[in-house]
């Protein structure tokens, strides 16, 4: 079996130390939860959002939307939703999708237990609109991305913005399908992003804190070389990984995997990307080496 390229990126003490410069961008895919998180947290920062204040009605807080623990129902379970990105539909309205996954019903009472959700993260995205009265790439961008020194990332909105990505977009796959927006970047961008969020001085330090504090979700998860597994606030946290602790994120989306994922103990952030669909390919190439 020939082994996947993986398209790969080292930070060290603030500067790149390993990339290929004429890499092109690939798709963030779930990484782009840990840019939704650091926009909701600056928010937090200039006192404009609350971290624990109560939303919706009072059924949960930000912080429980940031962490999956507030409850909220997820679209990946349903398969007309799979059935749909597989015959290249349009993606549906938001109402719609809110209606078919049922939004309004929760599946356990806020913090009381744990679940990944696509749609408590866009509900984190309308959130943040709603507090810039701009774009969700806007805000990334005068939150995020530029006070980070990645200016280049941006979000993908029609299969065409994903034509000139490293593997392109034969199957025409509509972005759209990823509610709470998927960010594009180089693997460079995503290294230089999750090591000056997570090293240098981007939060205050409370927020800082609170972003890497995980909650724990049990040891390896088979096929991956998870040690232990955690959910910080936008951030997925291996407190014993072969590199020690890991912070960072991973996704997955048709035809591609992502990773990107930050050792304090080493002063080193190490993002991979690879057209596979497995994620414990880019996942091993970060955490093992």
């Amino acid at each position: 079996m020939i082994a996947p390229r993986i398209l790969t990126a080292t930070v060290e003490g603030g500067r790149l130390a390993a990339h290929e410069p004429e890499a092109p961008p690939v798709p963030w895919w779930s990484l782009t939860k840990a840019a939704l998180a650091a926009a909701a947290l600056a928010l937090v920062d200039r006192s404009r959002l609350a971290l624990d204040d109560p939303l919706d009605a009072g059924r949960f807080s930000l912080r429980q939307l940031l962490q999956h623990t507030a409850g909220v129902p997820e679209y990946g379970g349903l398969a007309a939703y799979h059935e749909a990105v597989r015959r290249g539909e349009t993606p549906w309205s938001v109402d719609e999708l809110l209606r078919r996954v049922e939004a309004d019903r929760l599946v356990f009472p806020p913090g009381q237990g744990w679940a990944y959700s696509n749609v408590g993260y866009l509900r984190v995205r309308r959130l943040i609109e709603a507090t810039m009265d701009t774009t969700l790439d806007e805000a990334l961008r005068t939150l995020v991305f530029e006070p980070l020194g990645v200016p280049g990332v941006r979000i993908a909105h029609e299969p065409g913005d994903l034509d000139g990505t490293a593997w392109g977009n034969r199957a025409r796959y509509h972005p759209g399908w990823v509610y709470h927006g998927l960010a594009v970047g180089t693997a460079a961008d995503a290294a230089l992003f999750v090591h000056r969020l997570l090293a240098g001085p981007f939060l205050s330090p409370p927020l800082a804190e609170a972003m890497r504090q995980p909650y724990p979700l049990g040891g390896p998860i088979e096929g991956r070389p998870w040690r232990t597994a955690g959910y910080g606030l936008g951030l997925m946290v291996d407190v014993d990984s072969p590199r020690g602790l890991a912070m960072g994120h991973s996704g997955q989306g048709p035809g591609s995997v992502s990773a990107a994922y930050h050792f304090p103990g080493l002063a080193r952030t190490v993002s991979a990307f690879a057209a596979v669909e497995d994620q414990g390919v880019v996942e091993r190439a970060v955490l093992e080496g």
